[in-house]
């Protein structure tokens, strides 16, 4: 179930999955919010959904990186570039 979430997400288009990522993290607050007021009945819903922010944050990030110009990405940190180096 969850791979089908993550193709839905890169199959999106960048203006929706931004505002599925404002409504996911406005969810989460209010979630967050209700059950330190009053308790959920399932508190993985929290767990899951800041799993679903951090699916969607990644896939905004690796769209920006896409686009980058070869002098943008020589400046990204020397981490990354071992990391490619490794790979």
């Amino acid at each position: 179930m969850a791979n089908n979430r993550i193709t839905d997400f890169r199959e999106m288009a960048t203006l929706d999955l931004q505002g599925e990522l404002e409504r996911s993290e406005l969810q989460y607050q209010k979630l967050k919010f209700e059950h330190a007021v009053k308790g959920l009945g399932n508190p993985l819903v929290l767990r899951n959904l800041r799993r679903e922010i951090a699916q969607i944050h990644t896939e905004l990030r690796s769209r920006e990186i896409l686009v980058l110009t070869p002098e943008e990405q020589s400046g990204r940190s020397k981490k990354v570039r071992r990391r490619r180096l490794n790979l």
